[in-house]
């Protein structure tokens, strides 16, 4: 039977986490960011997803924490570090990431999808496993920034940066049957 379900941001989370990089980078505050607006539209066959489309809002991007540094992570650092990250991402020209699945193939719990991400204006072929637990869905993928024509936000000259690949955790419970 062929069916859908919609996942959003209330079923579950789409976190990213950043390093740092630079002679410096033992300076910088290790990044946890929450996107808190994104939507999966996935195709279900006799229960088990055959197809995805995902939807992030980039202007949803929140900082969660700050990790490391030599200096104390600050009330108003989030804020600062989410004003730096939409530079990055240069949200008024690019408002949206997406990632469309061309193939998924399962081997017990475990999903092999490929696909194409599309961020900053680039759409680059981004394959991705998925594991399954009960009605649990689980990602994690490492994204290249400079691959998608995103520069790393740096300072002091370059001394202490963003590091360009950056880890994505995505988790989600589907519907119940």
């Amino acid at each position: 039977m062929n069916d859908s379900w919609t996942l959003t941001d209330d079923d579950g989370e789409l976190l990213l986490h950043t390093g740092t990089a630079g002679r410096a980078a033992r300076t910088g505050h290790k990044l946890t960011i929450a996107m808190k607006k994104w939507t999966a539209q996935v195709s279900v066959d006799d229960g088990r997803p055959v197809a995805v489309t995902l939807t992030v809002d980039v202007d949803s991007l929140t900082v969660l924490k700050g990790e490391g540094g030599i200096a104390p992570w600050t009330g108003a650092e989030p804020g600062i570090a989410r004003s730096n990250a939409l530079k990055s991402l240069e949200v008024k020209k690019h408002p949206t990431i997406t990632y469309v699945s061309s193939g998924v193939t399962r081997d017990g719990d475990v999903y092999a999808v490929d696909g194409d991400l599309t961020l900053h204006g680039v759409t680059r072929p981004h394959p991705i496993t998925v594991n399954q637990d009960g009605d649990r869905f689980t990602c994690e993928s490492t994204i290249t920034q400079t691959d998608f024509g995103i520069k790393p936000f740096s300072l002091m000259m370059g001394t202490v940066k963003v590091a360009d690949d950056v880890r994505l955790t995505i988790s989600a419970t589907a519907p119940r049957a």
